[in-house]
């Protein structure tokens, strides 16, 4: 009886770190990183963003910042007090909570005339993928569902025989 009570929390626990560690790293722009005249609009729109993944934005410093904005700020390529930009040159920023998001580059006429702003939709973790997902996002999805349901065949297997 101790057996399957044991079974039972690895089989848990390895469920939930699965999802924690199935967490992706999205380089914003690929290897093109964060710099003027690129599409970010149709870069976003082939990702799907999940609540625990992470957005990484590479940029020279000296040329780019970040600002993560409103729907009006980005609209009208405005900006918050400099202080609150990310200006690293490797900012990390993790998707927390569901929902749109957008973000702009403070400096120029970089938000403006040069395309530096992008909006994302984050989905909950575990959401169903969207009709047409990138392929590691469908890797994603798919892994994680089989690793789940592979956990709990084996947790009922475990139950039944112990």
């Amino acid at each position: 009886m101790a057996s399957s009570r044991v079974i039972l929390i690895l089989s848990v626990s390895m469920v939930l770190l699965s999802s924690v560690s199935m967490a992706t790293d999205h380089i914003v722009g690929d290897d093109k990183g964060w710099t003027v005249d690129f599409n970010y609009t149709q870069w976003a729109q082939k990702v799907v963003f999940r609540v625990g993944d992470n957005l990484v934005f590479n940029y020279n410093p000296s040329f780019h910042n970040v600002f993560k904005v409103n729907g009006t700020l980005f609209q009208n390529c405005t900006f918050p007090p400099e202080n609150e930009a990310l200006s690293t040159g490797k900012d990390i920023i993790p998707l927390k909570t569901e929902g749109r998001k957008w973000y702009v580059c403070g400096k120029g006429d970089h938000c403006v005339a040069r395309q530096m702003k992008f909006v994302i939709t984050v989905l909950e973790e575990g959401a169903p993928t969207p009709s047409s997902p990138p392929p590691s996002s469908t890797a994603h999805y798919v892994v994680s569902s089989v690793f789940g349901v592979v956990m709990t065949v084996a947790v009922g297997i475990a139950t039944i025989f112990a």
